[in-house]
């Protein structure tokens, strides 16, 4: 996976002060290097996104935590070109018609399972096919 020159240092910068929340992305971001070879990672001021030839998915600290939410976790949010219906599934919207985002709490690193892979995949493939 492309990385950017600073990337370690933004990553612990990014999660200051979060160490489990951390610790739950670098499971995820083992297995997205794993699965998406080719992929690019950029670390921004919110999210921590992914992308091919387009954004295809990003990790994120909870911003406006929801009640059912765990204490601790990370929200993955990835595109596809339907919705997903999973009581994974914690926030899903439409912002352009046939392209929907979904957001996924991640509270433990079992729930980064052949489930979420296979979603992100379907992301990184409705990712590519876009113009």
């Amino acid at each position: 996976m492309q990385l950017p020159e600073h990337y370690p240092a933004d990553v612990l910068f990014f999660f200051d002060g979060h160490p489990a929340e951390l610790a739950l992305y670098e499971a995820l971001f083992r297995a997205m290097e794993q699965a998406f070879p080719k992929g690019r990672v950029k670390v921004q001021k919110t999210q921590i996104s992914f992308y091919g030839r387009h954004l295809f998915a990003a990790a994120s600290l909870p911003v406006r935590r929801r009640k059912d939410w765990p204490k601790i976790c990370l929200v993955v949010t990835l595109g596809l070109g339907y919705r997903l219906d999973s009581p994974r599934v914690a926030v899903a919207s439409e912002p352009y018609p046939g392209r929907w985002t979904h957001h996924i709490p991640v509270s433990e690193e079992g729930q980064i399972d052949g489930e979420l892979m296979g979603w992100l995949r379907e992301a990184w493939d409705f990712g590519e096919s876009k113009r």
